[in-house]
């Protein structure tokens, strides 16, 4: 099959979940990612645990590191710098997420990588980015969490901040990194110009707060917290029926007369403080009680079937279990089943681009440690087995 980015190599020196995740969908749409590990320890996160999959790999290392090989190698010698400058060479990307500066402490500087490769395409992910008083510090998701203001508008009203239940600032990082290497690649296959993009934690943070960032650009406001409710929007959260609890949004006007009228509630779409959206986030305090005393009087499967029928949009609130047995999510093939070495037919999330005309495959289950060493070294560097053997002994790969 001819993949979208089929003959795209990729050199990964990234670990954890930012790098990796942006990896992981430039290998599903068919580049060839060679992941550099640490020998004897390799990505942090193959230590992540448990849960651990039969064999010994972690969920967490298998969740973002299938379509990659894995070659080990100790960067911090200078044989094995040695090898990375080979590989660089037969790369077409180059994405690491060391701290700020390491590259170039190895003499890597961009120009000097666009001298060992024109045209490479280098890209960093780091807590802060390149520039900035911030730049030395560590970056964690967590404190990104808290620092790039998630936090601050996740969680109850009247209690503490919250974070995101998932790793939400290095996903969005890595989906940021992707992006902007296509366009790279995009750029060189016209130009034959290589670039150098900067990918910063806090950056991707900021630039998600979309709404609520402008909310507050344009109008000086600092943002509260809503729990479940939207700071633009009414009703449009989490009610609690009889027996538990769904979403429920109103998107627009006629959605709310239509609602009210087939809920013999019709005088509410006509109450002056209800009728627009704008009159019902103004008047919430008084809308909401009314709406939670209205869904406890029935069961939540009835609200969601009424609902689907009057077009209005709710949803159960699915526990992870309840996900992956969604009809709709069966339907959309979000499950995939890949053969592992170790851990046998191993259940995945799949790949969220659906491209019926160039369909992403796992062409690689996620690597075991070093498993790739050798078929890399012999087959993509053309080293000899002496050569290969004598980096063994050193402790090198």
């Amino acid at each position: 099959m001819d993949h979208l980015l089929e003959g795209v190599r990729v050199i990964d020196l990234s670990r954890v979940l930012a790098g990796p995740y942006c990896t992981m969908m430039l290998g599903d749409l068919g580049a060839d990612i060679i992941k550099v590990e640490v020998p004897g320890r390799g990505d942090d996160t193959r230590h992540w645990g448990p849960p651990f999959a039969k064999g010994g790999e972690s969920a967490y290392f298998l969740c973002t590191n299938r379509n990659k090989r894995s070659l080990t190698l100790d960067l911090k010698s200078p044989e094995g710098q040695e090898v990375l400058r080979s590989l660089i060479r037969e790369g077409d990307v180059l994405i690491e997420n060391f701290r700020v500066g390491t590259l170039e402490g190895w003499d890597l500087t961009y120009e000097a990588l666009q001298k060992l490769r024109p045209g490479l395409i280098y890209c960093t992910i780091t807590g802060y980015g390149y520039t900035g008083p911030y730049r030395h510090r560590p970056g964690y998701d967590f404190i990104i969490q808290a620092q790039g203001g998630i936090m601050s508008i996740t969680g109850p009203a009247d209690g503490e901040p919250h974070k995101v239940g998932v790793a939400i600032a290095d996903i969005t990082a890595g989906l940021f990194a992707a992006n902007a290497i296509l366009a790279a690649l995009y750029k060189r296959e016209r130009k034959g110009t290589g670039q150098r993009i900067d990918i910063s934690l806090l950056d991707a943070q900021v630039a998600w707060l979309a709404n609520v960032a402008s909310n507050y650009l344009v109008s000086g406001e600092v943002p509260s917290r809503y729990g479940n409710g939207h700071p633009n929007i009414v009703p449009y959260q989490v009610f609690e029926a009889r027996d538990r609890h769904f979403a429920f949004a109103i998107g627009n006007d006629s959605q709310w007369d239509k609602f009210c009228r087939a809920v013999d509630k019709g005088d509410w779409s006509n109450d002056p403080r209800f009728a627009t959206n704008a009159a019902r986030v103004k008047n919430r305090k008084t809308l909401i009680p009314l709406l939670e005393n209205l869904f406890a009087q029935r069961d939540a499967d009835d609200w969601l079937s009424q609902l689907e029928q009057l077009g209005i949009p709710a949803a159960p609130i699915n526990t992870i279990d309840g996900v992956f047995a969604d009809p709709q999510v069966k339907a959309r093939d979000m499950e995939i089943r890949v053969p592992h070495p170790t851990a046998g037919n191993l259940s995945m999330a799949a790949y969220p681009l659906n491209i019926p005309t160039a369909p992403p495959e796992v062409r690689y289950p996620p690597p075991l440690l070093g498993q790739h060493s050798d078929e890399i070294l012999r087959d993509l560097l053309h080293y000899d087995e002496a050569k290969i053997r004598l980096l063994r002994d050193h402790g090198v790969v």
